[in-house]
């Protein structure tokens, strides 16, 4: 049987060289992943030129976890997560190795991209619950805001190098060439799972139906029961949720807006991705190092007031001043992770580990629930009007709820909602 011990006790034994090998594999493999996107994306921008197109590409990206979130997140919690990241990452370079060849020989289409998209999508929507959730049994608490900082950081700070380099790369090598680098990439993430143990929770809390459906189904009531008696976490996802009904598309079209109003090619578009990538990385190291206010919600709502000017920068920026709108983009970036972190850090350290599966695809779930509308309203509308207006909705969205979050007692009390937590054990296997 496994040796039930308390996580505090394994956090705080070595916890770091574990965590940062794990992290440093997934790291390799995520640069892989963002320059085939990039590559993707300006492909069917150069092929298609049109709005649709991209935010189609976008939807089909998204719809894994707005549609089955919910249940990945019960199955996260219920399965081995190690083993659900091994399978994950090897299913997206799978696919990847795939639509490789069919570059190779001159049989790709349209729709067969965007079933790519859809399946890297889908193993995606299995990969990030169960690292996040897994961080949450590997990290001390103490640190947990710290690591986000240094994950956002990651994350975006990789635009500064997979934009330049994937329109670099397109240059010298073909479409193929780019995606045969991510497929070596993914190798990087998972043989390093095949030597280091995740801690795992105790599965006390899941249903033990037999049939596999309905016991999920139990999980997933079981997440969204546990969500709502938690208001802070409920104004969170509607925030969420209004805001990427707006972002979504805008961040969709940032391929056309460079090359539609601003004139511009892969280039340029790669100029935009790394001004957000350079942003991100400040922010994200301000982050890490400060570990923002000692209320977190605090940190967040400055976040989205600074998201709010970066956005009305580049709806306001002229067709002769792309360098405005790259200012904007760099603001847009910086605050993103002042924005997120401190939040991710909040459900990471309060929501039980049991738990945490289920609602952070919950919580994913909902608040990407109507970007698929926006998306859909998007496309064909900016084909008629100017791509700038997402913008400048977004910028006024942001500010809005960015302000009004001060005065909502759900929303300043979340981190004293500390009656959900319970006992944490976890199990290593």
């Amino acid at each position: 049987m496994p040796k039930t011990i308390e996580p505090i006790t394994l956090k705080n034994k070595s916890w770091a060289t574990p965590f940062f090998t794990i992290w440093t594999g997934q790291a390799i493999s995520l640069l892989g992943s963002q320059m085939v996107q990039f590559a993707l994306i300006w492909w069917l921008t150069k092929t298609t030129e049109s709005a649709t197109v991209l935010t189609t590409a976008t939807l089909v990206g998204i719809l894994p976890t707005v549609i089955l979130g919910p249940f990945v997140g019960a199955l996260v919690d219920r399965w081995n997560r190690r083993k659900i990241i091994i399978f994950a990452d090897s299913g997206i370079a799978l696919a990847t190795l795939v639509l490789a060849y069919l570059f190779y020989v001159g049989l790709v289409e349209i729709w067969i991209v965007y079933l790519i998209l859809f399946i890297r999508a889908l193993g995606g929507g299995f990969h990030g619950p169960a690292m996040a959730a897994s961080t949450s049994l590997m990290v001390p608490d103490e640190h947990l805001t710290r690591i986000q900082g240094i994950n956002q950081t990651l994350y975006s700070g990789l635009n500064i190098v997979s934009a330049p380099l994937g329109a670099l790369l397109l240059e010298v090598l073909s479409v193929q060439g780019v995606l045969a680098i991510d497929v070596f990439s993914a190798l990087f993430a998972i043989i390093p799972l095949f030597f280091i143990a995740i801690p795992q929770p105790l599965n006390k809390q899941l249903s033990q139906k037999e049939n596999l459906v309905g016991s999920v189904w139990e999980d997933f009531r079981e997440g969204l029961r546990y969500v709502m008696k938690w208001p802070g976490l409920i104004f969170i996802i509607v925030m969420a949720l209004s805001i990427n009904m707006i972002i979504t598309p805008a961040f969709s079209l940032l391929p056309l807006l460079v090359r539609g109003h601003f004139g511009g090619g892969a280039v340029q578009l790669s100029w935009i991705n790394s001004s957000f990538g350079v942003g991100a990385v400040v922010g994200g190291l301000l982050l890490s190092i400060w570990g923002g206010f000692k209320k977190r919600v605090i940190t967040t709502q400055f976040g989205l007031i600074g998201l709010s000017i970066g956005l009305a920068i580049i709806g306001f920026a002229p067709a002769t001043l792309l360098v405005v709108a790259i200012t904007g983009i760099f603001v847009v970036g910086f605050m993103l992770p002042i924005t997120n972190g401190p939040i991710n850090a909040v459900v990471q350290s309060a929501v039980d580990p049991a738990m945490q599966g289920r609602v952070f695809t919950l919580i994913g779930s909902l608040a990407g629930a109507m970007s698929p509308l926006g998306l859909i309203v998007a496309g064909p509308l900016s084909d008629l009007l100017s791509i700038q207006i997402w913008y400048i909705v977004g910028s006024v969205l942001c500010l809005g709820f960015g302000v009004g979050g001060f005065f909502s007692p759900a929303l300043m009390s979340l981190e004293d909602n500390n009656n959900l937590k319970i006992e944490e054990k976890c199990e290593i296997k």
